[in-house]
């Protein structure tokens, strides 16, 4: 089928996003405020995926007792604002603008509405998404040059994230770019996260100084670091869950860990209605931040990829 085709397709389904039958691994449905969601179910996991921001708001092997993504119970679910949890898209740059304030914080792509080019079944039975951002008036007006974003998700025992911006400016430019993934775990004071270590990394908390990582990470407060020039595998162990999730990547140079601390939590309104939410998460983010930021040529498409998995401890 050409992507014409599947586009025509998808948009002749579109009245009914109630009961999708897309596919029938899929189901489209659509909220009180006009958000649509995409609903997988098949035989190796479920996972919810906003069309807003193409957003992974949920996955849980079928395997898992627990999810392995959080999402706050107190998550907003409104038009051009990011939902508290799951997978946000950091795109075309991470943290503040560099220049201009006003703009959206880790970018505009987690804000924008994306629509649906494919979806198919692999051959292990996960389930694979296609996803294309919409060229927006607000996309464009934040960053003109010409571009396409395309994401493709792929839900089965492991969550596999493609994300793929392609130049289709005469020049090059400059992006960075982060899985702001929420990992679902028992306590944060449980928890330690291997794979970091010997590596420099700038802390936020104390003005982006620079200092290298001697040890298993462990919590008992606010962290917030950028590990530089990184490439290899974090393994977040859990014992009272008695799993580790493990999150690889390729075509990232940057992985952030960040927790909100109990401080900060309070001051954010969506991150849970409980006072301790905030420790039931920690946010593992597969990136190219700072001095690891992409330069793309072109006519060139880049590739952030991740995966998760879960391994018994």
């Amino acid at each position: 089928m050409t992507l014409d085709s599947i586009e025509d397709h998808i948009f002749r389904k579109k009245a009914e996003y109630e009961r999708s039958t897309l596919h029938p691994h899929l189901t489209i449905t659509q909220d009180d405020q006009g958000l649509q969601y995409l609903e997988i179910n098949n035989s190796l996991a479920t996972a919810k995926i906003a069309l807003q921001g193409a957003h992974v708001m949920h996955w849980q092997p079928k395997t898992e007792k627990k999810p392995v993504l959080w999402l706050s119970d107190n998550a907003r679910y409104v038009k051009d604002r990011s939902i508290r949890g799951g997978v946000p898209l950091c795109w075309p740059w991470f943290g503040a603008h560099p220049t201009e304030s006003t703009l959206c914080p880790h970018g505009f792509a987690r804000v924008i509405p994306w629509r649906l080019i494919d979806v198919d079944a692999t051959g292990t039975d996960a389930t694979r998404i296609v996803l294309q951002m919409e060229e927006t008036a607000e996309a464009k007006r934040q960053l003109s040059y010409a571009y396409v974003l395309t994401i493709m998700i792929t839900i089965g025992k492991r969550l596999k994230i493609d994300l793929a911006t392609t130049n289709k400016a005469d020049h090059p430019f400059l992006i960075g770019e982060a899985f702001h993934t929420y990992l679902h775990v028992s306590d944060v004071g449980n928890i330690r996260i291997a794979g970091l270590q010997d590596c420099i990394f700038a802390d936020k908390l104390r003005q982006y100084q620079r200092y290298v990582e001697h040890h298993i990470l462990k919590f008992d407060g606010e962290f917030d670091r950028v590990y530089l020039n990184h490439n290899s595998d974090c393994l977040v162990h859990d014992p009272v869950y008695n799993r580790v999730i493990r999150v690889g990547k390729s075509g990232s140079d940057t992985t952030v860990v960040w927790s909100p601390g109990a401080e900060k939590a309070k001051t954010m309104g969506d991150m849970g209605v409980a006072e301790d939410a905030w420790r039931k998460t920690i946010c593992v983010e597969t990136a190219n931040a700072l001095e690891n930021s992409v330069v793309i040529s072109p006519n060139r498409t880049h590739t952030m990829s991740v995966e998760y998995s879960v391994e018994a401890l």
